[in-house]
């Protein structure tokens, strides 16, 4: 049932795709990364920026949720044309890029990757190691670190591999998410269940109304699937009223 759910998530399946293999081995350093920039659209747009590896790429968001990419804000939000650089640091590594820039926001041009090695040691010493350098570009973009496998598997759904922390990264799937999601009504031990509780938009709230409508012990794909179909906790109670008892 989980496919079913990622089915439609195209920006994580791009991101997942950094990680893609290649005809060789990846060298410490990627070098064939491209960036382009793009102003805000819509009344609730931001100005993003589009980092591109190989046949995938992957959109960040000028909207303040990466303070790591703060030093790319302020040097692409240069209102003089012409040349542009920027530096992104993250646990993962560093993306150091120059380009053109046309406007504020709008420009394109190339980048450097180069990984950190203790980042992947660290990475290693708890199963997640990454199978080749363009995993660790995926995480620096979806701010997957060492603190958040960490935190996960304090809760009980410890990343499996390099992909599951990433995922879990690019949607969010935090600690204080795992706690607030837990509930007498939704047994939950794997990291993709979460990722498919979050996917599917399933909060602690969520879960606590199935747990008063006297629901326990729910797998996460049941859960998922309530929500899915738009079963709500109020919804449940009224339907075991008519029924004139309780969910088994």
């Amino acid at each position: 049932m989980k496919a079913l759910y990622f089915a439609g998530a195209a920006a994580l399946l791009s991101i997942l795709a950094c990680s893609a293999p290649t005809a060789t081995a990846d060298p410490l350093v990627l070098s064939d990364v491209s960036w382009v920039a793009e102003p805000a659209s819509g009344k609730k747009g931001a100005p993003r920026v589009r980092i591109q590896h190989k046949q995938s790429s992957s959109d960040r968001s000028f909207d303040g949720s990466r303070p790591y990419f703060a030093a790319a804000e302020a040097a692409l939000g240069r209102k003089t044309p012409g040349p542009v650089s920027f530096t992104v640091t993250h646990d993962a590594g560093t993306l150091a890029c120059t380009g053109t820039l046309t406007r504020a926001f709008e420009g394109k041009g190339e980048c450097r990757f180069t990984s950190d090695p203790a980042f992947e040691r660290a990475l290693g010493e708890r199963g997640l190691a990454p199978g080749r350098r363009s995993t660790l570009l995926a995480m620096l973009l979806v701010d997957a670190t060492i603190e958040l496998a960490d935190g996960l598997t304090r809760e009980g759904v410890r990343p499996k591999d390099a992909d599951d922390l990433i995922a879990a990264a690019a949607l969010e799937v935090r600690p204080e998410y795992i706690r607030d999601l837990k509930s007498e009504a939704l047994v939950l031990t794997d990291v993709e269940d979460a990722i498919a509780c979050k996917a599917l938009g399933v909060d602690g709230a969520y879960v606590r109304g199935l747990a008063a409508a006297g629901y326990r012990k729910l797998s996460a794909d049941e859960v998922v699937g309530m929500k899915a179909m738009g079963v709500t906790g109020e919804y449940a109670r009224a339907m075991n009223r008519a029924a004139g008892g309780s969910p088994k």
